[in-house]
């Protein structure tokens, strides 16, 4: 070339050095190649754009898998890839071996390798001799190390025997990857077939329960512990002449069975088939070896994994109950989900007991049908805490069917559970049990529910108060009152809260998971349920579901695997709905009662809060905070003028946009109270003229024993 001329186009110098151009997308799947590129792969010498099907189909299979390996290898590691192809020709005869190279970029958004190289043809013997093994990605070790990496860290991860083989079934061999694999387990005296790819369904059924003395190289695996290397079908013919019939039938060119071991034992063995011949050479041995230890190991923690669960579920599955036969006016629906990790069991339960009804019953409690509902929580998530919440559930079970009132109920509940803790029952480390770390309470609701009037008789032992959902959508806890956890003090007192159930209501009680799971505490967790209680349209069992999903996702009455592994506490919900009496044409009435006695003034705040609740959708701000302000005067006089408690009873009625709020406290005190005019430095006499002032309606009505007095407020649009 002359000095000043113009420098020659890089494609010709390439094209005068026999080297091709090609560009792959794997995002659309596309492979561009210039003339000489396409020439080299056994194309007409001209430009063109194939599909990844179509270059497949011109490359050696095993070639094919190689370069899938290099280039994930080359674009972790910033390096060249650079592989050796065998080019095919319609009658899948090797034709030529190029060589290529590129520098792989991978795209995380598109989760896709975009890559540009050259393709130049060799003379070099051709991959898969014994001489060019080592020549197919000119740094076999490199590969090697990097797939048993890839591998090693597949296989720890797998949960499950089905998840082992189909890991198994995925692994890109450098160089020789099988087209069939089959893992073979042992059962007694004879092989079993834990699972296959590659072959068809049915295909197993020859080597089913197939003896171990059966001339077979994975039946001599198991009993040698040895490995077995077939690099073609004459010597697996002339090695195995009784069951070369059964193998012929898959058409293979080489196999290899390893045995499978674990902890010393050989636990079954592994078969990797191949449809091209191989050599099995020191590496491809020490590759296969490699990967049969890593993969009994994983198939020995699954099953293991697989035993534990299963004696699990069924542990608690033995423990939770059915909620028995329907109740007529009545549906329940309940879901119980362990927390994740270990054994899956955990220290929540939930019950329905039948009680007994009738004339007979104790001190003449009539009513047959009746039956009490049961929500409770031991302490802890391992089995000691689902083993103690297996003798308080049978302990509750008795004292329920002999006939005991709610708070007699809970009192023998703490009693028998302090019994329990205090001999140190179930200690996990074998002493007296007066370790801090094996102290253990239970809360617990217990509510006996009558289903033909709806009335339930409620008792608590630190456990969170049940929860309403009205006709109309309106949710609110219903305070009840309550006692310390059972197992704490042997002496405790529970005492009962009495409500009714109105027909269209649902009542939900749950254990703390439900809510405070996810990073939420008791406020922000009950405003989620909430959200969830007052959207929901649908029966008992739908709700059930949605509060559950809510949390973690979808689940059924037993919920395990992966999921349950993401869960922070139990979960137990159980739902009672009343159905409605049909009684279209009353309006519906938002209602709530609530006693404040005299020792418990705090309670004061919790009537107010229960009648923002149910205030919650009111159109007029100001006039909610009148009936606050209102209910808080009427009760406080209650309180200090009176010896005697307070019943609220609180109603919203009528159409939106027109409805009436009714607040009416009752007392037993006979003095009827009346309005005074207080001077400015008065501290008392200002209740019923502040009820004058804000009502739209007001009075005080004289009952049997004691008064009441009562406000109207009416809503404004």
């Amino acid at each position: 070339m002359r000095t000043g001329q113009p420098l020659p186009a890089v494609g010709d110098v390439l094209a005068a050095l026999a080297t091709g151009v090609w560009h792959w997308d794997t995002a659309t799947g596309q492979v561009s190649a210039d003339a000489e590129a396409a020439r080299l792969i056994g194309l007409p010498a001209e430009p063109v754009t194939l599909t990844e099907a179509q270059v497949r189909a011109r490359i050696h299979p095993v070639d094919w898998n190689e370069i899938t390996g290099v280039v994930r290898l080359a674009a972790a590691e910033g390096t060249l890839a650079e592989v050796r192809i065998r080019i095919m020709d319609e009658q899948s005869r090797v034709i030529r071996v190029v060589r290529s190279r590129s520098r792989p970029v991978y795209d995380p958004e598109k989760k896709a390798y975009l890559m540009t190289g050259t393709l130049q043809e060799v003379a070099e013997p051709i991959p898969g001799s014994p001489a060019g093994r080592t020549a197919v990605t000119g740094d076999w070790r490199r590969s090697r190390e990097a797939f048993l990496l890839d591998a090693g860290r597949a296989l720890a991860e797998a949960r499950s025997t089905a998840e082992v083989l189909r890991v198994a079934h995925g692994l890109s061999m450098p160089g020789f990857s099988p087209n069939g694999l089959a893992v073979f387990g042992v059962e007694g005296d004879r092989l079993t077939i834990i699972g296959h790819y590659g072959q068809r369904p049915g295909d197993e059924a020859p080597f089913v329960h197939m003896s171990l003395d059966t001339d077979y190289p994975a039946a001599e695996v198991v009993r040698t512990g040895r490995a077995v290397y077939i690099s073609s079908p004459e010597e697996y013919k002339a090695r195995y002449p009784l069951t070369w019939p059964l193998a012929e039938q898959f058409n293979r060119r080489s196999w290899a069975f390893l045995p499978l071991t674990a902890s010393g034992r050989t636990m079954g063995a592994w078969m990797a088939a191949f449809t091209h011949p191989v050599a099995f050479t020191p590496d491809e041995r020490s590759v296969l070896t490699t990967v049969a230890r890593m993969l009994a190991q994983a198939l020995s923690r699954a099953g293991t994994a697989e035993t534990q669960r299963e004696l699990s579920e069924g542990l608690q599955r033995s423990m939770m109950p059915t909620l028995g036969p329907e109740v007529p006016g009545m549906a329940l629906a309940a879901r119980y989900i362990p927390t994740g990790g270990g054994l899956q069991v955990g220290g929540d339960w939930y019950d329905m007991i039948p009680l007994p009804g009738g004339p007979s019953a104790t001190r003449g409690r009539a009513g047959a049908g009746r039956f009490a509902l049961v929500m409770g929580d031991v302490q802890g998530h391992d089995v000691r805490a689902a083993g103690l919440m297996g003798q308080l559930r049978i302990a509750l079970r008795a004292y329920a069917s002999e006939g005991h009132r709610p708070d007699a109920v809970l009192s023998r509940a703490s009693r028998f559970l302090h019994g329990i803790l205090e001999n140190g029952a179930g200690d996990d480390d074998g002493d007296d049990g007066d370790d801090l770390a094996d102290l253990r309470f239970a809360t617990c609701l217990y509510a006996e529910v009558d289903p033909r009037t709806g009335v339930l008789e409620v008792a608590r032992a630190g456990h969170p108060d049940p929860v309403i959902r009205m006709a109309d959508g309106t949710v609110l806890f219903r305070p009840t009152a309550g006692g310390l956890p059972l197992g704490v003090d042997p002496d405790a007192d529970y005492p009962t809260t009495r409500f009714t159930l109105e027909p269209g209501e649902t009542m939900m009680i749950c254990t703390d998971g439900l809510i405070e799971t996810g990073g939420h505490d008791l406020d922000t967790g009950w405003r989620r349920i909430r959200t969830i209680l007052e959207r929901h349209e649908g029966g008992t069992e739908e709700l059930a579901d949605a509060l559950v999903q809510a949390v973690h996702g979808p689940s059924s009455h037993h919920t395990t695997g992966p999921l349950a592994d993401r869960r922070e506490d139990d979960i137990a919900v159980l739902l009672l709905a009343r159905h409605p009496d049909g009684a279209a044409a009353r309006p519906e009435v938002r209602r709530t009662l609530l006693t404040v006695a005299q020792a418990e003034p705090e309670r004061i705040a919790v009537a107010r809060q229960q009648l923002r609740e149910l205030l919650h959708d009111w159109s007029s701000a100001d006039q909610v905070d009148s009936a606050v302000l209102l209910l808080s005067e009427m009760l406080a006089n209650v309180l200090v003028h009176t010896d005697t408690d307070a019943l609220v009873l609180a109603e919203v009625s009528g159409e939106k946009g027109e409805r009436r709020m009714r607040v009416e406290v009752t007392d037993a005190g006979e003095d009827l109270p009346h309005k005074r005019r207080p001077g400015e430095l008065a501290s008392h006499g200002r209740g019923l003229v502040l009820i004058e002032l804000l009502a739209d309606a007001w009075g005080v009505e004289p009952r049997g024993v004691g008064k009441s007095i009562w406000f109207e407020l009416y809503e404004k649009p």
